[in-house]
């Protein structure tokens, strides 16, 4: 099975990333044999992978790397780089290639130090593969210093390093990065091709595996857990309700509150085993006996991963919030959608009655400013303000009336 096959409903960027691979893959050939590379390349050191949540940047990007690192013999013969079978791109599809570095953070950003670890290694000529390919699934997540770090990389590459920066928009880039960056923008996959990728792929049955497309609006991955995992049904089905139960200022706190907590109890049980194995691993590599004290000079170590298993904590707990707030945001389309008459697919049809009822009491008008004060909890958790406070004040704003 090609790479390209696991890019949903983007065939456009499939084309131009298989073509760059094939450039990618006759200059190093070139290299190889001594010979003068290709003057006309379709292939750049660096790339930026944009588009909504949901449509597969990070998959995108994975699938280069692994289509530029392919050894398949059949390129010889004018086959196509990234078979997905070799050892080159299976390596690379599962994270075990010794030049293919994938950076994801659990955290709320990347700063500088991790920044300039990434610098270093792209240095290095690559140790086995064709390329050094540096993943960056979070490039909006770095900071102001780690992206001017950054900057210099991309403006100074090695040879034959690639990088490949994942956002969500261009703005989430540095001007000066995304000028230098190859720029690729991904779109929201159709309900119809997320529903044929779980049937095919997950075993999941059709009827579910639509209504979970389009409740998800083509978000792949959050496809796929709401149609295998029954606490993401209940969850969603919790945040749905709430539409209906904010008719009075303490309706509305008391939403906020569960909205809140069961954030928290998200990532609390994300937390649990993680942060329990990592103390243990580091108590171990640290030189503490089992359940006994730490050695001297250790518990700065020990802090920093508080920390930083803190700092995870604060950003699983945001993630889940965005989540409860985009179902919200879906809800409220739906309803704007039958007050205008509109005749588009409703993302949340198996709560039609709900939808009736919100539409029914109120106004396009309301609707539009409660869509936007979702919009302001999310800008609010953005600025740090604290989680309770801003979906307190969007409870508040969703109240029931005209």
């Amino acid at each position: 099975m090609p790479v390209w096959d696991d890019l949903v409903g983007q065939e456009r960027v499939a084309a131009s990333l298989a073509a760059a691979a094939r450039d990618a893959d006759r200059l190093v050939t070139a290299v190889e044999r001594g010979e003068e590379p290709p003057e006309a390349s379709k292939m750049t050191h660096a790339w930026l992978f944009t588009g909504p949540p949901g449509a597969g940047r990070d998959t995108a990007a994975r699938a280069f790397a692994a289509a530029l690192q392919c050894l398949s013999p059949d390129r010889a013969l004018g086959g196509e780089p990234g078979c997905g079978f070799c050892d080159g791109c299976h390596t690379a599809l599962i994270g075990t290639h010794a030049d293919v570095e994938v950076v994801r953070t659990d955290l709320l950003s990347i700063g500088v130090k991790e920044t300039r670890e990434l610098v270093r290694r792209a240095q290095l000529a690559p140790a086995g593969g064709r390329w050094q390919v540096i993943v960056l699934e979070d490039a909006d997540r770095l900071t102001e210093g780690a992206g001017n770090v950054l900057l210099k990389a991309v403006e100074e590459p090695a040879p034959r390093t690639v990088w490949l920066l994942c956002a969500p928009s261009v703005e989430d880039v540095l001007p000066t990065i995304r000028s230098r960056c190859r720029l690729l923008v991904l779109g929201t996959p159709s309900a119809d091709a997320v529903a044929d990728v779980l049937v095919r792929r997950d075993g999941v049955e059709p009827e579910a595996a639509r209504a979970a497309a389009r409740a998800t609006q083509g978000h792949i991955d959050r496809a796929r857990r709401l149609a295998t995992d029954e606490r993401a049904r209940a969850r969603r089905s919790t945040v749905l309700k709430l539409p209906l139960r904010v008719d009075d200022v303490g309706a509305c706190l008391r939403a906020a509150q569960e909205l809140v907590d069961a954030a928290g109890e998200d990532a609390k049980q994300a937390a649990e085993d993680t942060d329990a194995r990592e103390t243990e691993e580091l108590r171990a590599a640290l030189g503490a006996e089992s359940g006994g004290r730490m050695p001297r000079g250790t518990a700065g170590a020990m802090k920093e991963l508080a920390d930083r298993q803190k700092r995870r904590s604060t950003r699983t707990q945001r993630d889940s919030l965005d989540l409860a707030l985009t179902d919200l945001t879906g809800f409220y389309r739906d309803v704007l959608a039958l007050q205008l008459g509109s005749r588009v697919q409703l993302a949340n049809e198996d709560v039609r009655d709900a939808l009736d009822r919100v539409a029914r009491a109120s106004t396009a008008e309301r609707t539009l400013r409660r869509i936007d004060a979702i919009g302001a909890c999310r800008e609010a958790l953005d600025r740090n303000v604290a989680p309770l406070l801003a979906v307190e004040a969007m409870t508040m704003a969703l109240r029931g009336g005209g």
